[in-house]
């Protein structure tokens, strides 16, 4: 069932190329122990290990979207809180998310997570919290057009017509 919240992504290209490094040196490891099939093994474990690290290092992220998606936005804020606080604490596994997690996101989880907070506490009719919390995203991430164009809505939705 397609969700009727609307979600965005934004790949940043470069992170590819750290990635199917990775990906070449575990097929080179696979082929140097003659292993059958080096190509084809090599991506299976360059998936499989996609997969685990996403799913055991974002499980907060993850669980939050999993209720955005099922519109239990109030649900959903004290996990991306948790995951903001993740980030937070590991700042180096965030930053370098395009080779520890193997994640070609153009955006931090700590950003995302704190505009998916944002964006629960709008959906929930709390504008003026919402408009706090994305402000608190743009004083840390001041590109971000998560943040920017969320505002622009809320603030086009004051205008009267």
């Amino acid at each position: 069932m397609a969700s009727k919240v609307p979600t965005t992504r934004s790949i940043a290209w470069i992170s590819l190329v750290p990635q199917l490094c990775v990906m070449v040196v575990l097929i080179g490891a696979l082929h140097l122990l003659d292993a059958p099939q080096p190509s084809l093994f090599g991506m299976v474990a360059y998936l499989l290990l996609s997969i685990t690290l996403r799913l055991s290092l974002t499980a907060h992220h993850r669980k939050g979207i999993q209720d955005v998606k099922a519109g239990l936005f109030e649900k959903a804020i004290p996990w991306f809180e948790k995951s903001v606080a993740y980030f937070e604490r590991r700042p180096w596994l965030d930053r370098y998310r395009f080779l520890l997690l193997l994640s070609s996101s153009a955006w931090s989880y700590r950003e995302m997570g704190m505009a998916n907070r944002a964006f629960c506490l709008s959906q929930m009719g709390r504008r003026t919290e919402a408009i706090t919390a994305y402000e608190a995203v743009l004083k840390e991430f001041p590109e971000s057009t998560l943040a920017t164009v969320a505002l622009r809505m809320l603030a086009a939705n004051d205008t009267p017509t």
